[in-house]
């Protein structure tokens, strides 16, 4: 999947191509985080650090990975190819990781900070045959889906809002979708509930005449957003294929997540994806969501 990338992107990028060490070894001059720390706090590297993490996105080799459990900062880009790749410990084709897979990745020790970040002296890939889940894969779908919806509400934009706050993902995980999305666009994502970038002034409001309601807008951007519903048991599920087997001996039971999705850029622009629904599957792949309903503000 080919991105254009923005100024402002590219700068960040830079920023983490002059710190890679990924192939060979972190530099004399790279900074590192928490992860790269020894246990004692010196503040030196480690040898032989192994960073366990979700394979969010995947491009021709280069993966966008987000560390299992981790905060909104833990949120790395790898270059697979050329490294050794194994699966289970068998030899393994970087080609064959796809999105929604567990890797751990063997590393030096260093981690540089640029966003994503850099895994420094990084010598083999493990892919692992358990845990599989690419349900940040199925978010980052919806949220190109809303940007295609009625695209003059984010016609021009020069600011991204993502809020997926609402969704079960982690906050690495969430971090990794607004980015791989943003990036999609050029656009670097502002991360924040409407609450939180109305309180921070991307979001303003202008008194109504007459009352003392104000009219709320984003200017110059859009916030999209994805908010999950109580889960439930089952759904109308679309008719099987030919030569597929209709029942549902296949799936969880109550393996089913339902949410809300929308676009927002004002109190008259806005456009809403309502009870929508995906089915996992025993193997930990989402189904195509199924939308309830459309509306638009």
């Amino acid at each position: 999947m080919k991105r254009l990338v923005c100024a402002l992107l590219g700068l960040t990028l830079c920023m983490g191509v002059l710190a890679s060490c990924a192939q060979g070894g972190p530099s004399g001059g790279g900074s590192s985080s928490g992860a790269g720390a020894p246990p004692d706090g010196s503040g030196g590297s480690r040898e032989g650090a192994v960073a366990v993490c979700r394979v969010i996105d995947e491009d021709d080799g280069t993966l966008l990975l987000a560390k299992q459990d981790g905060g909104s900062g833990d949120v790395y880009r790898l270059d697979a190819s050329g490294l050794p790749v194994t699966l289970e410990g068998e030899s393994f084709s970087a080609d064959e990781i796809e999105s929604g897979m567990i890797v751990e990745v063997c590393y030096g020790g260093d981690i540089m900070e640029s966003f994503p970040a850099q895994l420094g002296g990084v010598t083999s890939i493990n892919a692992r045959s358990d845990g599989f889940d690419d349900l940040a894969e199925l978010y980052l779908e919806v949220l190109e889906d809303l940007w295609e919806v009625d695209g003059g509400l984010n016609e021009n934009i020069t600011k991204l809002g993502v809020d997926l706050s609402g969704t079960r993902l982690s906050g690495a995980e969430q971090s990794a979708v607004a980015w791989a999305f943003g990036e999609e666009h050029g656009l670097a994502p502002i991360q924040g509930t409407y609450e939180e970038l109305l309180e921070q002034g991307y979001i303003t409001g202008e008194p109504l005449e007459g009352s003392d309601a104000k009219y709320y807008q984003w200017t110059d951007g859009c916030l999209f957003s994805i908010r999950e519903k109580e889960d439930t048991a089952s759904f109308n599920l679309p008719a099987a294929k030919e030569g597929e087997d209709p029942s549902l001996k296949d799936y969880h039971v109550g393996g089913t997540v339902t949410f809300d999705a929308q676009k927002w850029r004002s109190g008259t622009g806005a456009y809403f994806f309502s009870d929508c629904t995906s089915v996992r599957s025993t193997s930990g792949e989402w189904s195509d969501y199924q939308v309830g309903s459309e509306a638009i503000s």
